[in-house]
């Protein structure tokens, strides 16, 4: 039989029982919190971890090993013998005092600038051009892509069938057109041959060049213009006070990319000219490549090619802190 004293007992037990919920559901939302902070930052190193491990895999460890070969004495008997002498800095004051080398640090100098300033001119020239609407403006877009799609082996086997001194068609039509009688000797002349080389990287990279400018260009507001129209701007003012400081960003970008990327050209060099005629298109990427893969001096050939990289990084340290700097005045 149930009393008064058990109900009160169960009154008096209620509140109790509650707390006691309320507290266990406390603490279980704290461990759902505590186990969620857990969680995220093991899903971040989840993503971290293999691109990290995937960087120092490929691009770590083959520059640290092209270093440590660059004061090695490494050839062709160190793959039977594994033995490799440390010879210090001789590789590099050997190729540093070579004639060779000062010929090809001028000849990349001028494949480098004479590329970048015909690719970007010209990219920019294709960008502000594709900027207005009209008929088959894409599929023009979409085939100037093509020189940028093609192996770079197949475009300068093509460029040098084309620029053949007596069956490239370069030459035919010229004959045929009475500019030159005899053809000019695009591949085989020493003042020609780098010429020859720097336009055709030019063609190859104009359509990379072209597809960053026109993306710049379409994030410029064309409020701006509009504006600028209003105050009675012409074209040239519009490009010169809407259009460069807005792209400038982009500018630096595709700049120093297309630095980075010419100053190391290999394969065109090599498949048009292989450095020649009389080396007027050795450059310090093929003179890495024949030091290495020719001569077999992969120490000399290291050290080559860590020269290559300081250029390349002392440009994109100097271009950027100068753009920087042009920035904040």
């Amino acid at each position: 039989m149930r009393t008064w004293q058990d109900d009160g007992a169960v009154a008096a037990g209620a509140p109790a029982t509650g707390a006691a919920e309320e507290v266990e559901d406390a603490h279980s939302r704290d461990r759902a919190v505590a186990r969620a902070r857990f969680r995220e930052p093991l899903t971040q190193w989840m993503f971290i971890v293999p691109a990290a491990a995937y960087l120092l895999l490929f691009f770590g460890y083959p520059i640290v090993k092209n270093i440590v070969m660059s004061f090695q004495q490494y050839t062709t008997t160190t793959f039977y013998t594994g033995a490799a002498p440390f010879v210090g800095p001789q590789n590099y004051a050997k190729i540093l005092s070579s004639d060779l080398f000062s010929k090809a640090l001028l000849n990349t100098a001028l494949f480098t600038a004479g590329s970048i300033l015909g690719q970007f001119v010209l990219g920019l020239a294709f960008a502000l051009f594709f900027q207005r609407r009209f008929p088959l403006g894409r599929v023009l877009r979409s085939l100037l892509l093509l020189p940028w799609l093609l192996p770079l082996v197949v475009s300068g086997t093509t460029w040098r069938w084309m620029l053949a001194p007596d069956t490239g068609v370069v030459n035919d039509a010229l004959r045929h057109l009475h500019l030159s009688s005899s053809g000019i000797p695009w591949l085989t002349g020493t003042s020609q041959a780098l010429v020859s080389v720097i336009l055709i990287n030019i063609w190859v990279g104009i359509p990379f060049n072209t597809a960053i400018l026109y993306g710049g260009l379409q994030d410029i507001p064309t409020h701006l213009y509009e504006s600028a129209r209003l105050d009675g701007a012409g074209p040239v003012t519009s490009f010169r006070y809407v259009t460069w400081p807005l792209l400038r960003p982009v500018v630096s970008v595709v700049l120093v990319l297309g630095v980075v990327y010419t100053v190391k050209v290999l394969d065109i060099i090599l498949v048009v000219t292989g450095g020649g005629p009389a080396n007027a298109t050795e450059t310090i990427a093929t003179q890495s490549y024949e030091l290495s893969f020719q001569h077999f001096e992969f120490g000399r050939g290291a050290a080559m090619s860590n020269v290559l990289i300081v250029i390349s990084l002392a440009f994109a340290v100097v271009y950027l802190r100068a753009n920087r700097r042009a920035r904040n005045v």
